[in-house]
């Protein structure tokens, strides 16, 4: 029984893989790109609701979080739309881009699918200027926009035996909307096929490097940023929320540098604040 079982979710996982055209490598994708923006739209003004947004118009760091986050998101359909990439231009024009800073203490950001954005105030003391902040996210953006939250949903799905077929509406189905909670909630540290998140990160930081050096922000701020977290990460008994899944901070650093000459290719600094 259990390999008669297995043999349909060998073949629907088998008819669901594509060649990420951001990536470039076979990805799992069993969940419609809409259902998942429906469902984060939903959990996003959920949560901005229970929290306090810093406003823009009140805020230097508020207005900071927007502006790095603007910039990156333009740079990345800009670069795009030179290579003349219509898979991903297509998929960029349904994202419909917010930034937020809301009141927290955790070392926290994140970017749901359907471009929705938040950093935590308590990341901003590690960040310290704006080009980290663009390294962080550089990387969080390019999770939502390479489609790794509906991959480990699907990997989800999948491990867990959940009947799921093509572009299924998740909304409202509770099994996946506490599967999708595990993936995408604030907070949330449930990691699908571990090894494979891990290169989900290394994907993230490759290319949101080059995100956040294409918008004119210098990329080699990467390493020292990603050291104090390190050491931030090492003075609390508790890891950062930020680092759940992540590689170790010694061989992040040791792939960034690895990255970096490519990164400094795409880099022209541009006149403006936080810039260089």
């Amino acid at each position: 029984m259990k390999r008669i079982f297995l043999l349909p979710l060998a073949v629907i996982a088998f008819a669901a893989c594509h060649n990420n055209p951001i990536t470039g490598r076979k990805q799992l994708s069993l969940f419609s790109e809409s259902s998942l923006q429906t469902m984060a739209l939903t959990e996003y003004k959920s949560f901005l609701s229970q929290n306090q947004v810093v406003a823009e118009n009140t805020s230097r760091d508020a207005e900071m979080v927007r502006r790095v986050g603007s910039r990156i998101a333009k740079a990345i359909t800009d670069y795009y739309t030179a290579k003349g990439n219509q898979a991903v231009l297509k998929d960029l024009a349904t994202y419909k881009w917010e930034f937020n800073l809301v009141s927290n203490k955790e070392v926290n950001a994140w970017c749901m699918p359907g471009g929705k954005v938040v950093v935590y105030t308590g990341l901003l003391p590690i960040t310290q200027n704006e080009a980290a902040l663009a390294i962080v996210l550089g990387h969080e953006i390019t999770h939502a926009v390479a489609h790794h939250g509906n991959e480990r949903m699907s990997q989800g799905a999948l491990a867990q035996g959940l009947e799921v077929v093509g572009n299924i509406a998740t909304s409202g189905n509770p099994k996946y909307n506490t599967l999708f909670n595990n993936v995408f909630a604030p907070g949330s540290q449930v990691a699908y096929l571990l090894p494979n998140s891990r290169n989900q990160e290394y994907e993230a930081d490759h290319l949101g490097l080059n995100f956040a050096a294409l918008a004119g922000y210098n990329p080699k701020e990467a390493i020292p940023f990603w050291q104090r977290m390190a050491a931030a990460s090492a003075q609390s008994q508790k890891p950062p929320e930020f680092l759940a899944t992540h590689p170790t901070d010694e061989k992040r650093i040791e792939r960034l540098q690895g990255y970096m000459s490519e990164a400094l290719s795409f880099y022209k600094p541009v006149i403006g604040p936080g810039r260089g």
